[in-house]
């Protein structure tokens, strides 16, 4: 398939479907993220966003439906790209969990390093080099050889998205990357965000963060049941709601503590 053009969306889905048993998960998705737009989904737990989210880089299989992402096709109606293929794509879409999965053994220099030598074919010259660029970006330059165990929260939750970042990915996915945290590190995380969608990374973040999706989101959209049950400008999702279901799950995340 040939590149797409700036103009096309670098994800597009389609019916995406989704159940684990006899439990429906995902009830037929559509969306569309275009270059440098940055999605942000929201809605109330257990109403599929977490497994949308992982459908977008092949970490869950839908049964049906379409998922292109960067003008590739990962799946078509239950068919999926070739393991091979796959782990290429992976390179373009970087993930942040809500666990930050640091490899304990190693530096924080050696986490941000070691996917550009393995899969990049970077020098360890090169990829270190890289990789302190990217902790600059995160405010943790200082932390280089420091080793996972002796960060907070928030600084290895910093140092999965440079890590992420250090595969150049086209786009970022971020899978409640703040709700593992202690409230007093939410920012700090979120600060780094900010700046990555200042810089135009094309970006899907599933969060409980409202004030991020108000102020960071070009499109906010709201889940329910596995489906899409509206989405628009933060502006219109926060302030003039079609959906009562929107209204009432903005009531009460907004409300709350």
């Amino acid at each position: 398939m040939s590149a797409p053009s700036p103009q096309a969306p670098l994800v597009r889905i389609r019916g995406l479907r989704k159940s684990f048993a006899d439990h429906v998960v995902l009830a037929g998705i559509d969306l569309d993220v275009a270059p440098s737009q940055v999605v942000v989904v929201i809605g109330p737990s257990g109403s599929g966003k977490s497994t949308f989210l992982r459908c977008c880089n092949g970490l869950e299989v839908p049964e049906s439906g379409r998922v292109e992402i960067c003008g590739r096709m990962l799946f078509s109606d239950g068919q999926r790209l070739p393991e091979a293929e796959l782990d290429l794509l992976r390179q373009e879409v970087g993930m942040v969990f809500q666990s930050f999965n640091l490899f304990p053994h190693l530096s924080v220099l050696a986490n941000i390093a070691l996917g550009p030598r393995k899969l990049r074919g970077l020098s360890r010259a090169d990829a270190d080099s890289e990789a302190l660029v990217l902790l600059n970006k995160v405010g943790l330059a200082e932390k280089a050889h420091a080793m996972p165990a002796s960060l907070s929260g928030g600084q290895k939750q910093r140092v999965a998205i440079a890590r992420a970042l250090a595969m150049k990915p086209r786009v970022m996915l971020f899978d409640e990357p703040t709700s593992a945290l202690d409230p007093e590190l939410v920012g700090e995380v979120l600060q780094v965000m900010k700046l990555l969608a200042s810089e135009g990374m094309t970006m899907m973040v599933v969060t409980h963060e409202m004030d991020f999706a108000r102020e960071v989101g070009d499109v906010v959209v709201v889940m329910d049941g596995g489906v899409v049950i509206e989405s628009g400008p933060p502006e219109t999702i926060f302030t003039n709601p079609e959906q009562d279901r929107t209204r009432m799950f903005l009531q009460a995340v907004l409300t709350r503590g």
